[in-house]
């Protein structure tokens, strides 16, 4: 019996020690509450000297459980060290999307203890959340099967997380979620790539496919930058915003373009329910490699900036404007993490290629390495006062190296040796699902289900 308490002891006090790692709300009324459970355990151990062991460890086991089910309400995702980004300025690191409070009645309450983005992909026979060639807002540039390519074991790996099993996208689950709200995406065609998903897997759910329109269309998305759909039953709109450095690109008259790094681009969007920002590719591209005379600040064109220096500054301009425009009240923010390329001897213009891949990497030790914007994304996250939730889609990218368009491109384009492959972008369906399927479960985690009006 003695034993038994005593395990029961050790138990809790590694369940204490999981969930006190890391603490969301760090309010006063918190702090309070755990040094009085902590007095009240000193106060018990001296106070119960004279019981036996079985009475005592009995007794103990029951405080500490109390004061380990108190902190775990309040618990981000321990496993990786993970915390929510309004409260970063504890020992907690940032590397993915949290779990908040939980709430009784919460049916993904174990989700908020799990890191949904360490995981690995396995295969999946059931069907993804839009068949190949049946979405028609599908870019050409995505639609992998119209363009030809006939290996299908790209849309039967799933995501899953280690720790955790998540719910499955649930297209009219997220549309009731979405009711009268505006969803923005805002970034480069990665970001354009997971917008396009959405608006397909939202379609599928629909008996009436016509009841989803056009808002602005293609010709208009390539004047404008701007492209949206309407869920007429839902009075909702999922937008797209063509803003690949989130900062303004700057042309004045004959003279060349630069990066104004100090000036956010557009801000049609701060009004909207829930925002998706990403940036991440257009940064290591030529145009900003060699950084000579297009970074710009105020008045003044750098003769030579480092892309790294370059970056941040940018990175900072958005934070500054976030947390000055967007009311934290009304507003969801999201910033999804850098997807991986797959080049191999070559970058995407030196006739790097990926074709041929048809399975994810099996080893994590042979994927790349974590890339260095994202380790200054995460810094600046920690310094912001508006809550962003992360999408740390990084790892789970790094291992689909099959799941490119690569060859399969537009069938305008002549298919040689020489072609440009693209082994950035990502077939559709394919992998940008799980990116909405875990931007949907963190949605239920948080407690957004019922996103404010």
């Amino acid at each position: 019996m003695a034993m038994a308490s005593f395990k029961n002891t050790i138990s809790t006090l590694m369940q204490l020690s999981r969930t006190s790692s890391c603490l969301l709300w760090r309010s006063g009324t918190h702090v309070f509450y755990i040094s009085l459970l902590l007095v009240s355990l000193l106060f018990l151990s001296t106070s119960l000297t004279d019981r036996s062991p079985t009475a005592l460890a009995s007794a103990l086991a029951t405080h500490l459980r109390f004061a380990a089910d108190y902190i775990s309400s309040f618990t981000s995702v321990s496993s990786s060290n993970t915390c929510l980004v309004s409260d970063l300025r504890s020992n907690c690191t940032l590397s993915s999307v949290t779990g908040v409070e939980r709430t009784p009645g919460n049916s993904v309450k174990d989700l908020s203890s799990c890191d949904i983005f360490n995981g690995d992909w396995v295969l999946d026979d059931s069907d993804p959340v839009y068949q190949p060639g049946a979405c028609p807002y599908v870019d050409d540039s995505f639609n992998c099967f119209k363009n030809g390519r006939v290996d299908l074991d790209y849309v039967r790996y799933r995501w899953k997380p280690f720790d955790c099993q998540i719910p499955r996208f649930d297209g009219k689950k997220m549309l009731e979620m979405l009711r009268g709200k505006r969803m923005v995406f805002v970034g480069d065609s990665l970001n354009r790539n997971m917008w396009e998903s959405l608006v397909c897997a939202l379609r599928e759910s629909l008996k009436d496919k016509r009841r989803v329109f056009e808002v602005f269309s293609r010709s208009e998305f390539r004047t404008q930058g701007f492209y949206s759909f309407r869920f007429r039953d839902y009075k909702c709109s999922i937008d797209f915003i063509k803003s690949p450095f989130l900062v303004q690109e700057w042309k004045t008259g004959t003279r060349r373009e630069t990066l104004r790094l100090d000036m956010i681009q557009g801000s049609k969007y701060r009004d909207a329910d829930i925002i998706v920002f990403n940036t991440g590719h257009w940064w290591t591209h030529q145009k900003t490699g060699k950084g000579k005379n297009y970074f710009q600040e105020g008045s003044h064109v750098y003769s030579k900036m480092e892309v790294k220096e370059a970056f941040t500054k940018a990175l900072r301009t958005w934070a500054q404007w976030v947390d000055a425009n967007i009311d934290r009240k009304s507003t969801r923010v999201f910033f999804a993490g850098y997807a991986a390329s797959h080049f191999r001897k070559g970058q995407w213009n030196t006739c790097g290629h990926c074709d041929g891949e048809t399975e994810p990497i099996a080893n994590e030790k042979s994927l790349a390495p974590y890339p260095w914007m994202m380790s200054v994304l995460e810094s600046v996250l920690a310094d912001m006062k508006t809550p962003v939730f992360y999408l740390n889609i990084t790892k789970m990218t790094a291992y689909r190296k099959d799941g490119h368009p690569s060859i399969y491109r537009p069938l305008e384009i002549l298919r040689s040796p020489d072609m440009f492959q693209d082994c950035s972008h990502w077939c559709l369906p394919g992998v940008p699902d799980y990116w909405n399927e875990l931007l949907y479960a963190t949605l239920l985690i948080s407690g957004h289900g019922d996103l404010p009006k």
